[in-house]
């Protein structure tokens, strides 16, 4: 279904973004920045996590990490990343696959204001094997995504 719901996804909202489809892993952000020939930055990395009783995406560029402390500011609580079985229930892709596109569920979706470092961005398309290419700013427009500041800058 994961594929699936992003293909009708992009045909109702954006049918001008192709899915890449990839014969190599892109279920991590070392693997996919080498299968697309991209820096790891460019990856748009999709963390799934839990700040109280509410479950959100926050998309981020593939070499940064999250600051607990500005996630607390920014969303009012200490993020905790969901267990594997339950970013696949919420979100419908599996580990690896996970994007904010498609989802089986409506969440609230945050885009870290460092994927604006780049032009283009890589998302995952809801498949180890699966990406797009967009701006961040399209990413956001997209899915609705609200840009905050909770990642620590790149080492």
């Amino acid at each position: 279904m994961s594929l699936e719901s992003v293909r009708a996804f992009f045909a109702e909202h954006a049918p001008d973004v192709a899915i890449i489809m990839q014969d190599a892993s892109t279920a991590t952000v070392t693997e996919a920045a080498a299968t697309l020939g991209v820096l790891p930055g460019q990856i748009a990395k999709t963390l799934s996590v839990r700040i109280g009783d509410t479950v959100m995406l926050i998309v981020a560029r593939g070499d940064a990490r999250l600051d607990n402390r500005k996630t607390k500011e920014a969303l009012g609580g200490r993020p905790r990343m969901l267990g594997p079985e339950d970013v696949e229930e919420f979100t419908g892709h599996p580990v690896g696959g996970v994007c904010p596109f498609g989802l089986a569920y409506p969440l609230p979706i945050y885009c870290d204001r460092s994927l604006r470092d780049f032009e283009f961005v890589y998302p995952a398309a809801g498949s180890r094997t699966a990406s797009v290419r967009l701006t961040p700013d399209r990413l956001a427009q997209l899915t609705g995504a609200c840009w905050i500041d909770v990642c620590q800058p790149p080492a």
